[in-house]
């Protein structure tokens, strides 16, 4: 689905990773993993288009990125460190902004599943910040993209919802979706196809 192919990426003058070859499938759920500053976001920044390495090239679905940019954009769903939200709008209103076709009875389900039942309707600068985060991740209850890169996604959640969050990321693995993904928390034993990818260069699997 997603191949990363000799990557190299450079920051300041220091070299994050290099020659940095793995892939994606669909089916899997894929964790980026190293030290603080080991350049993680960078590598999900460069699986997404969004950052070019210094060499080596991403290819989605055996075709370069360059070629395909549209098409993968289409099938992709990216989440940064920042929640990627409407400050002025409510969480009902950027869910409504962003899947236009959705029903309202899809984005009350969505936005009830992260916690944020009762607080629909408020504008999101009057939420807390990991009420925005919150929202943001409302996004995985109402996206049909089959990639998922997400950059910590279970930042300040608590153990509720952290379960929650990652029950729905094996949902979507085992529905044959893909996720990336950078997390500090640990994640408990999953129901779906793992592997975590080390920045060093070596690379585990779990079953």
């Amino acid at each position: 689905m997603l191949d990363a192919n000799q990557l190299t990426c450079i920051y300041d003058e220091r070299v994050l990773f290099q020659s940095l070859s793995f892939s994606v499938k669909r089916g899997e759920m894929v964790q980026i993993a190293g030290e603080n500053g080991a350049g993680k976001t960078s590598l999900l920044r460069v699986l997404t288009g969004l950052r070019q390495p210094e060499s080596g090239s991403v290819s989605w679905q055996g075709k370069p990125l360059a070629d395909v940019r549209e098409t993968f954009h289409q099938q992709l769903l990216w989440m940064g460190h920042k929640p990627g939200v409407k400050a002025p709008l409510s969480a009902e209103e950027n869910l409504r902004w962003l899947y236009p076709r959705s029903t309202s009875a899809s984005r009350e389900a969505a936005l009830s599943a992260v916690g944020l039942a009762g607080y629909e309707d408020l504008p999101l600068y009057q939420l807390s910040a990991g009420q925005q985060h919150r929202s943001a991740l409302a996004r995985l209850w109402m996206t049909d993209a089959a990639l998922w890169i997400l950059d910590e996604p279970l930042a300040a959640l608590d153990v509720a919802a952290i379960e929650t969050v990652t029950h729905q990321l094996e949902r979507h693995v085992q529905a044959g979706g893909s996720v990336v993904l950078t997390t500090h928390q640990p994640l408990r034993a999953l129901n779906c196809p793992f592997r975590a990818v080390e920045l060093c260069g070596e690379e585990r699997e779990f079953t």
